[in-house]
């Protein structure tokens, strides 16, 4: 393929490994950061630019890395005639607004768990008094991406969810404007099926996954953003004709081109989707890429321009683990400046495979932390079996050294009871 002029374009600065592995490809990269604390973030690795609509008409393919209103600045691109990854006001708020991605899988016929809404907290203290249960409380809109404020009920009678309801109410009550509680299944595995989308229809192969959100391995502590993600490529499955391939004629209206997921709880009795994923995931997208075969520019302008192609990637098992430092998975200006802020990070052995950057730059030849979140590295690794990826995995991560560094050591031992559950209720089987 022709070298390709990419344009990414961030709110955060989420999007930058893959960008620049696109420019180690030989294409040619710039890449705009909106949050001016993180515009750092990619520095000495891809070219940056301050005014990203000034770079529009330089760009062959533009690439849009969230949610939060940049389904608008996707579609009206498209509308102009321009190649573009990215998402619509409808998928953005299948992501935003949970109470709207829950209806949307209503709508196409998608089982789903019985949830409600509310906009105080006395309200829902009141309604698990009145239908005691065990309940999942999901904050949404802007506040469910405050990880840690989402909780998930043990108590029968929901006792729990209540307490935490009460605490919430005196001390997060203007962050928190509105929030849903949402049935919990009691027994099942946690697992996500993604694809991608080209506006027209999915591309295959499909990518079923299983993210480890708890900051301690065993699934302890509080809930980060992700610690860690395995996963494996395949065909269309039951899994995915139950539920993302329902979509596929809306998203072909709307003209979706892009990553979409729907994580799920899965048991003998059913699949009971959780929650829509309308963009790429992190560290998903960097670990999907570090097994893909076909170049990553070439999958993303094939992808934008609404070609028909098979994803060529390789066999087995991909896992990857983030490797962090302090305040993650908290952001705290005053911790970040006293432990990371220009941490350097080496490595042993002079071999980059399977490292992937995430808040860092390049100053005087050396790798810094930037940011101010403590997410320095995704490190990957691939197997034929899991336990072969996650050998690989961990001897990669050996070879690296960051002052304070800390990371999960079980991502992917999930797998070894979670495989046998999810082969006997058939949801794997390729259809």
């Amino acid at each position: 393929m022709k070298k390709t002029k990419f344009l990414f374009v961030s709110i955060s600065g989420l999007i930058g490994d893959i960008a620049w592995h696109v420019k180690k490809e030989g294409n040619s990269v710039k890449y705009y950061i909106d949050e001016k604390s993180e515009r750092q973030i990619g520095n000495g690795f891809v070219t940056k630019t301050n005014n990203w609509e000034a770079e529009v008409d330089w760009a062959d393919v533009i690439v849009f890395d969230d949610v939060l209103g940049q389904g608008q600045k996707a579609k009206d691109l498209r509308a102009r005639g321009k190649l573009v990854v990215g998402g619509t006001p409808y998928t953005d708020k299948l992501e935003d607004s949970r109470a709207f991605g829950q209806e949307q899988m209503k709508k196409h016929k998608i089982s789903i768990l019985p949830y409600k809404d509310f906009s105080y907290f006395d309200d829902g203290i009141e309604y698990i008094k009145n239908n005691p249960g065990k309940y999942v409380l999901k904050p949404s809109g802007e506040a469910q991406n405050i990880k840690r404020l989402l909780f998930v009920g043990q108590e029968d009678d929901g006792s729990d969810v209540i307490r935490i309801l009460a605490a919430y109410r005196k001390t997060w009550s203007e962050e928190v404007k509105e929030y849903q509680l949402q049935k919990k299944v009691s027994s099942g595995v946690e697992v996500a099926v993604g694809a991608f989308f080209n506006g027209n229809e999915f591309i295959y192969p499909i990518n079923i996954n299983f993210e480890h959100k708890k900051l301690f391995p065993g699934d302890l502590g509080v809930a980060t953003g992700e610690m860690g993600t395995s996963m494996f490529w395949g065909g269309p499955n039951k899994l995915f004709n139950m539920t993302l391939k329902k979509l596929e004629p809306t998203l072909k209206e709307e003209g979706y081109v892009g990553y979409i997921d729907i994580n799920c709880i899965v048991n003998g009795t059913g699949v009971y989707p959780l929650e829509f994923t309308s963009r790429f995931g992190y560290p998903t997208i960097s670990i999907q890429q570090d097994s893909m075969i076909t170049p990553i520019g070439e999958f993303l302008y094939k992808l934008a321009a609404g070609e028909k192609f098979e994803i060529k990637v390789k066999k087995g098992f991909h896992i990857g683990a983030r490797v962090v430092t302090p305040p993650f998975p908290y952001k705290d200006k005053k911790t970040f400046d006293s432990f990371s802020k220009d941490a350097v990070i080496i490595f042993k052995k002079n071999n980059l495979e399977g490292i992937h950057i995430e808040d860092v730059k390049i100053d005087k030849g050396e790798w810094l932390l930037t940011g101010h979140s403590g997410i320095a590295l995704i490190v990957a690794g691939t197997g034929m079996t899991m336990k072969q990826a996650q050998q690989q995995m961990y001897q990669r991560i050996n070879n690296i050294i960051i002052p304070n560094m800390y990371y999960r050591k079980d991502i992917g031992d999930r797998w070894f009871e979670d495989s046998d559950k999810l082969h006997s209720w058939g949801y794997l089987r390729e259809a």
